[in-house]
């Protein structure tokens, strides 16, 4: 286990971190109380349709920033930042296959791409924390658990597919506290998307998940709780086969400078 206190504790450390080849892991923990975003990079061509997506199903994509095409910087969340070397690892689909993970897109980056950065459930990490919520990942290199499920997302254009969601385990006496204190972060998934029995939304078995890694109940008297997650434009690559979709290891995120806070809302 890697100890919280010795990570990096801001946005552009992380990222400097990560640039230098010096930072390799899973960032849940990591820049605590800094905005964390998924990351979905296309062709031009692409581009609007998947806009469009976004704009569609809000809670597994919502939206904190595009990228122009050929631009590298997110000079609204992250000024200074390099999409191309900044995410700890990535992920490359071509006709939904997954055909690579590289540590960085220097060798494969075209002016043409446009990058969507996406919220992230880490960054309402810290107010389940707060709320004495117990996650044994945090500031591990080990990840939530996240499923493929059975809910379809709206279709726009080629895009479509099924939402995924993070699983963490809720005390049973803490789960309206969970739901309150993540209602407060809409634009990074806000409340859970489900409550309970998993095979209703078409996950079979907690302890097996599509991505990340599996986690027991901390006790008895856990629930399930699933929230909306961004790693649902992979599953969506991998159902709808573009030519060509980079996105992030799930996990691995792109970490702004923006606050938890200012995306909080009252």
């Amino acid at each position: 286990m890697v100890q919280t206190a010795s990570l990096p504790q801001t946005g552009q450390a992380l990222r400097e971190a990560v640039r230098s080849g010096r930072f390799r892991q899973p960032t849940s923990g990591v820049a605590p109380d800094y905005v964390q975003t998924n990351v979905a990079i296309l062709p031009k061509a692409d581009a609007f349709d998947f806009l469009l997506f976004c704009q569609r199903n809000p809670r597994p994509c919502p939206l904190i920033e595009v990228i122009e095409a050929g631009r590298t910087e997110a000079v609204q969340s992250a000024p200074g930042s390099d999409i191309r070397t900044d995410v700890p690892l990535y992920r490359v689909y071509r006709r939904g296959e997954l055909v690579d993970e590289p540590a960085d897109l220097l060798s494969i980056w075209e002016d043409d791409f446009v990058t969507f950065l996406l919220g992230c459930s880490f960054t309402f990490e810290h107010a389940l924390l707060r709320n004495g919520i117990r996650l044994p990942y945090f500031g591990t290199d080990k990840g939530v658990s996240m499923f493929v499920t059975n809910v379809e997302t709206n279709p726009a254009g080629p895009f479509h597919g099924p939402m995924v969601v993070s699983q963490r385990w809720i005390p049973s006496d803490k789960v309206v506290r969970a739901v309150q204190a993540t209602s407060r972060y809409p634009a990074v998934h806000g409340a859970p998307v489900h409550i309970g029995d998993p095979a209703s939304i078409g996950v079979p078995n907690v302890l097996k998940p599509d991505f990340g890694d599996a986690w027991e109940p901390n006790s008895p008297d856990d629930v399930p709780v699933f929230w909306a997650c961004g790693v649902t434009p992979q599953a969506v690559a991998m159902a709808s086969k573009p030519e060509l979709m980079i996105t992030h290891a799930p996990g691995y995120m792109f970490v702004t400078d923006l606050k938890d806070e200012d995306l909080a809302v009252i």
